[in-house]
């Protein structure tokens, strides 16, 4: 269910600063983001395809296995999450069923983009687009089938790399026309291409920072003076816990021990505070021994 009140994304980002939403990539990774304080969680599809099956981010990934990280990534935490919906997998029909799964499964808002099949990242070539109409209309279906306003639909166009600016803005245009509450041009390659988005471009707007793609990596404070309320960070932590599961293996191989790497870990004790283990062993021992309460 979307957060009520206060507590939406919808509400959040109409109070403003610029909302920053890291990439989670599992439960964990979810719980790591909340409890560094941050105000969303965006739950990567290209996360996901590399903690779920080691695989690029190539539309490899079902929607029974994206549905079923969503669920997880909201059931671990109270902040609103931002679910990777892809293309919505499949035509308007697709879309209606992804979004009413991501709702239910606890999500805040779906990010649905106007790729054709196979979809890539979007920071790689090769892409294909599908035409104006078709997204159009999947969008019109998604509005149609949420059921709550609070749950957001962000409308993501690939066209600037294949077409152009103006096409790209053309598409976003007419994609806040059809519904969508949040636009995302995807892989502006200068600071000036944000500029013109946000010139031609109504409503609420979203950027995305991709270490090593093809965007500027732009703190928020410049993207919020840019007129952008919304900025994710995807895969910033897949990429660092990766770098450091390397190196600590690097290390335990060379060594034999874990001991040099120490420094550079949660200890048994921390890693179950993370997870709340502490808080779950209080519980079960509040309902140890306790009658079943009666039918």
């Amino acid at each position: 269910m979307t957060r009520p009140g206060e507590a939406s994304l919808h509400a959040r980002l109409s109070k403003g600063p610029i909302l920053v939403a890291p990439g989670a990539y599992d439960a964990l990774s979810a719980r790591l983001i909340e409890q560094a304080g941050f105000p969303a969680v965006y739950a990567s599809g290209a996360g996901a395809s590399y903690s779920l099956l080691g695989a690029p981010d190539l539309g490899l990934l079902s929607f029974a296995e994206m549905l079923d990280q969503v669920r997880r990534i909201a059931q671990a935490v109270s902040i609103p999450v931002i679910a990777d919906g892809d293309t919505g997998y499949g035509n308007a029909l697709n879309v209606q069923r992804t979004v009413r799964e991501f709702e239910s499964a606890g999500a805040d808002a779906v990010q649905l983009e106007d790729q054709g099949f196979p979809k890539r990242c979007g920071h790689l070539s090769e892409k294909t687009l599908i035409p104006l109409p078709e997204m159009v209309g999947k969008l019109r279906a998604a509005r149609e089938a949420r059921s709550s306003p609070d749950f957001l639909l962000i409308a993501r166009t690939d066209a600037l790399l294949l077409e152009g600016l103006d096409s790209a803005l053309e598409r976003l245009a007419r994609y806040a026309e059809a519904g969508a509450d949040i636009l995302f041009l995807e892989a502006p390659p200068d600071t000036e291409t944000f500029r013109k988005a946000r010139a031609r471009l109504p409503g609420t707007l979203m950027a995305n920072m991709v270490e090593g793609g093809r965007t500027p990596l732009l703190s928020a404070r410049e993207l919020a003076e840019l007129g952008f309320q919304l900025v994710i960070f995807p895969g910033a932590a897949a990429r660092t816990a990766a770098f450091a599961v390397g190196q600590m293996l690097s290390t335990l191989r060379e060594a034999g021990t874990t001991r040099e790497a120490l420094g550079r870990m949660l200890m048994f004790d921390g890693l179950n505070a993370v997870v709340g283990l502490p808080q779950a062993l209080a519980t079960g021992r509040r309902f140890q021994g306790e009658p079943a309460p009666p039918a």
